[in-house]
């Protein structure tokens, strides 16, 4: 099976997780709720590594300060 090649700027969701220390249902749950964008190619998920790493922060930051999750995924989705 051949793929086409994945751009520099994405990392896969396994990937993401390991580089970022998150627990993969962690940042499965994350994706569910909306909090980032996904790029699919065949079955597998993709992700934007700046978006991922600058959001990751905010949510880091907003728990860190109380907030619950319904308010930081308002905060991240507009």
């Amino acid at each position: 099976m051949m793929f086409s090649a994945i751009p520099k700027h994405l990392i896969s969701a396994k990937d993401a997780a390991r580089r970022f220390g998150l627990p993969y249902p962690t940042l499965n749950h994350y994706t569910n709720l909306g909090l980032f964008r996904i790029v699919k190619k065949g079955n597998r998920r993709f992700y934007d590594v700046q978006e991922l790493q600058k959001k990751l922060r905010v949510i880091a930051r907003m728990k860190d300060d109380g907030y619950p999750l319904h308010l930081i995924r308002k905060k991240l989705t507009g």
